[in-house]
Parts: structure tokens; C-alpha cells; sequence
């Protein structure tokens, strides 16, 4: 983690906007201050408030592309014919982190449930049901996004879909014993 680092942007770089989830650019020269970086990704506190920086784009934070980042393209990883296992879908989401909590979006207790479908030879849909902390919160479609193409990025996943859901209402009772202890309220 680079926490409470303070970086200067070396160029002009895309970023999501916490916790609207709006697509902002940050500009080269701009000074931000890395609160997280978890997952690949970086969340920064610029002058607009909190913002969240993709590991595509770690370069403008004068930092190297991370290792996080899915390694396969979507679709590419359903070709290897490897059947999938469901601890390995849990375990790639346990890479997604909400960008305010340092803590995993499993741990955190936000995905509800995995179905794993096999398809004739052309590797299984991943289906996740998965929820916010806050039904208004922006970042919804952005950290579904993100699980979804860290899941495509397994071998033997062909698609993935991730539908957010409000049913169960989250709540704190969720948080596993894990992600209690991370956040100091165990």
C-alpha cells in the first residue's frame, strides 16, 4: 500500500469520481495524496475530493502498471477449456476492494451469491448477485465492472455477469470475521 503518499500527475489521466462514480481527468501537474491502493487500483484525494485511479493508469502516479490487474482479456480466458472452480471466482473477487473501506468486496460482505454454468467447450458464465453498502452509492456499475472483468480474466470463464442487487438490505452484520478485524469493530 502507498497510503497517504503525496504524488504530482505526470500527465492528464482518467478517474471515477468517489462516491458519484462520474468519470473526471485528473491533470498532469496536479498534486493527490494516495489514501489506497488495493486491488491494482488507486484511490487519491485531489482538490475535487476522492478519486479513483485504474491500474492502467498507475504511470501517472509516477508508479508501475500494477501485477493486480486482470491478466487475460475478457473472453480470452474461457478458451483454455479448463473447467472453473468456484473457490477460484471467490478468490478473484477477494482482488476487488471498495475505494473508501480497505477492505475486499467479499469480505465486506457484498456478493450474495456465484453461479458457475459450464458451456459446451467454450468455457462457463460466471453469474454474481452482488450489493453496495449504500443503495445511492456511484461506484456500483464501477466496482461491478471491475468483478466482472477480473472474473472474465480466469481461465475456463468465457462471461461474466454481475447484477446489482438490494435484497438483502446490507448491513454491517455481513462483514465477515476477516474483514471486521481489518476494520477494527471485532
Amino acid at each position: 500500500m502507498h497510503e497517504n503518499t503525496e504524488r504530482t500527475l505526470t500527465r492528464d489521466c482518467p478517474a471515477v469520481q468517489i462516491p458519484a462514480g462520474n468519470t473526471i481527468v485528473l491533470h498532469a501537474g496536479d498534486t493527490v495524496f494516495i489514501t489506497q491502493s488495493l486491488g491494482g487500483s488507486y484511490t487519491v484525494a485531489t482538490e475535487m475530493g476522492l478519486a479513483r485511479i485504474s491500474a492502467q493508469n498507475a504511470d501517472a502516479l509516477g508508479l508501475e502498471v500494477s501485477s493486480e490487474a486482470p491478466a487475460a482479456a475478457p473472453g480470452h480466458a474461457g478458451d483454455s477449456g479448463a473447467p472453473i472452480d468456484e473457490k477460484r471466482v471467490w478468490d478473484q473477487l477477494k482482488t476487488c476492494y471498495d475505494p473508501e473501506i480497505p477492505v475486499n468486496i467479499v469480505d465486506l460482505g457484498l456478493i450474495y451469491d456465484c453461479l458457475i454454468t459450464p458451456r459446451n467447450g467454450n468455457g462457463a458464465l460466471v453469474t454474481v448477485k452482488m450489493t453496495l453498502t449504500a443503495p445511492g452509492c456511484g461506484m456500483g456499475p464501477v466496482l461491478a465492472q471491475e468483478a466482472k472483468a477480473k472474473i472474465e480474466a480466469l481461465p475456463g470463464v468465457d462471461e461474466a455477469e454481475v447484477e446489482l442487487v438490494w435484497d438483502p438490505p446490507w448491513n454491517q452484520a455481513m462483514i465477515s470475521e476477516a474483514g471486521k478485524m481489518q476494520l477494527g469493530i471485532l
